[in-house]
C-alpha cells in the first residue's frame, strides 16, 4: 500500500468557540492528530468553500449543531510533527449556539458544555485557552 502523499503547502481550516448560556462548546478527538484532545468543533477549508460556508458545515457534521458566526477571535498554527499531523492555519470563530443539542460524528468521542474559566486540568489543543478568552469578549 502506498503511503499517504504529504502536502507541500499548509492547510486551511476553521474552528469555532460555540457559546450556550455563557458556557463554550469542547469536543474530544476520538483519532489522531490530537486524539485525546479537547478542542472546537471544525476542519479543513474546500476549494472554492467560504471560511463562514466551512465553519457551519464542519459544525454541522461535527456535532449536528447549528451556529451563528459572530467574528473572527483569533489563528493558531500547527506545524509539521508538533502534533503528528500536517501542517495547518486554523481560523477560529467567536460563535453563538443557534440550535440543536451536541450529536457527534467518528471524530469525536465526548463533548462538555464547560464555562470559560473551568477548564480545570482538561487536556486541550495548543492556543486553545487563549481563544477561548479572545471568543468571550466578543460574544
Amino acid at each position: 500500500m502506498a503511503s499517504p502523499v504529504q502536502p507541500t503547502r499548509p492547510e486551511l481550516a476553521v474552528s469555532g468557540a460555540i457559546f450556550r448560556d455563557g458556557k463554550v462548546l469542547l469536543v474530544r478527538r476520538a483519532r489522531s492528530p490530537g486524539k485525546g484532545f479537547y478542542s472546537f468543533p471544525g476542519g479543513r477549508v474546500e476549494f472554492g468553500e467560504s471560511l463562514h460556508s466551512a465553519l457551519h458545515r464542519e459544525v454541522d457534521e461535527e456535532t449536528g449543531l447549528r451556529i451563528e458566526i459572530l467574528s473572527l477571535a483569533g489563528w493558531r498554527e500547527v506545524l509539521p510533527g508538533t502534533s503528528g499531523g500536517g501542517h495547518y492555519v486554523i481560523m477560529s470563530f467567536a460563535t453563538r449556539w443557534a440550535g440543536g443539542e451536541p450529536v457527534l460524528n467518528d471524530e469525536h468521542d465526548d463533548f462538555k458544555w464547560l464555562a470559560p474559566d473551568g477548564l480545570g486540568d482538561l487536556k486541550v489543543t495548543g492556543g486553545l485557552l487563549e481563544v477561548i478568552e479572545a471568543a468571550r469578549k466578543l460574544v
